[in-house]
């Protein structure tokens, strides 16, 4: 027996189609071409990639993050964040390119690759294989156990009725679908380590596979990763300690519910203002006469992230040896201001790229949903 999803009232409908709306906003925002799409759906990927990692304690700065979102080698991380990163975004890759294969289904072979994709650098955490034994999550704050997970033999049966779940179609909401598959993978805990991020990315799967946004769009976990305690707390409030399928998992829904209404809130703030700082970024370098590839640093720049060499390249799609001397043009023009040296140098913001960036912001006005 699984946790079921509590019959939803009407307020929680209401939320659901307020989310479809912010949902739609967006889809009308990102469905034209635009030049600076490729910048947001790799900063999007390179959030969830951060958040979810940095729930586990693996932390990894914004650069490393993108560098990670890119396939490109992490400078800063320590090699167990690198390495977690790094396993984090082959899996979570790999689910958004199934995200629109019409042949897939879930399937336990399924769940264990992924798991093994995770972990797979550390063979002590058995990747790919169910915990042979009890589990138990501690509070290290408090010193003491706060869940304590199924018994291991029911590990399999569990994840079966969870996998048909998956594969039936129809009936509640995909993204009601997508909280209850999250909720229900983190408290069997299947491994011995990884079930949280396991079960983020599962969520994520749910949610790209429902066709609605960019498969990059769809996922929670930078917000997540931004407000762990309360995750924490709201998976321990259904919970109550150990398996208990009978809770009621109506704050869990709620939580996640949430989540995607300040989410789409946020990605929506995030298209307007990069269209406006594109925009007087386009008029700035044409004004000087630049090459318009250059919008890629300075748009990057401006957002507050420490431009590098390999990031910028990826992104203009040239040349290392030609992105060098882009970089070297825009210190001169003092447009980017140079941090470091050799391999390790980075390039920030110029006041001017600031004084862009300010002008271009929207007020943060986050607005909740009402129950």
């Amino acid at each position: 027996m699984l946790y079921k999803t509590p019959r939803l009232t009407p307020s929680e409908r209401n939320v659901l189609q307020d989310i479809a709306d912010l949902r739609a906003k967006l889809k009308n925002r990102i469905s034209v071409p635009r030049r600076w799409l490729g910048l947001l759906r790799r900063n999007a990927l390179a959030r969830a990639i951060q958040g979810s990692n940095s729930i586990e304690g693996y932390t990894v700065n914004a650069e490393d993050a993108i560098a990670a979102a890119e396939g490109e080698e992490l400078l800063e991380a320590e090699r167990e964040a690198r390495l977690a990163v790094v396993g984090y975004r082959n899996a979570l890759t790999f689910v958004l390119q199934l995200a629109t294969d019409p042949h897939f289904q879930y399937n336990d072979g399924f769940i264990r690759s992924l798991h093994y994709m995770m972990t797979g650098y550390d063979l002590s955490k058995k990747p790919g294989r169910w915990r042979p034994g009890p589990i138990y999550v501690r509070d290290e704050r408090r010193h003491e156990v706060v869940y304590e997970g199924p018994d291991a033999d029911l590990v399999p049966t569990l994840v079966a009725e969870l996998i048909d779940e998956l594969n039936r179609s129809g009936g509640e909401p995909s993204m009601i679908r997508a909280a209850m598959s999250h909720l229900n993978l983190a408290l069997i805990h299947p491994f011995l380590d990884g079930n949280g991020r396991m079960a983020r990315c599962l969520q994520t799967l749910v949610l790209a596979r429902e066709g609605i946004l960019e498969p990059q769009f769809c996922s929670i976990e930078e917000y997540l990763g931004a407000n762990t305690q309360e995750y924490y707390a709201v998976l321990a409030q259904t919970a109550q300690g150990a398996w208990s399928p009978a809770n009621d998992a109506r704050a869990w829904v709620r939580f996640c519910l949430t989540a995607h209404y300040r989410q789409g809130q946020t990605l929506l703030r995030r298209t307007n203002e990069i269209q406006r700082l594109w925009d007087e970024i386009e008029a700035l370098i044409n004004k000087m006469t630049l090459p318009e590839r250059m919008m890629f640093a300075l748009t990057d720049a401006a957002m507050g992230l420490k431009v590098r060499n390999a990031t910028y390249r990826v992104a203009a799609g040239i040349s290392e040896n030609l992105a060098s001397r882009d970089l070297k043009i825009l210190i001169d023009q003092r447009l980017l201001v140079p941090d470091g040296q050799a391999r390790g140098r980075l390039y920030r913001a110029s006041d001017v790229l600031k004084r862009i960036r300010a002008r271009t912001r929207e007020p943060h006005k986050m607005i909740d949903p009402v129950y």
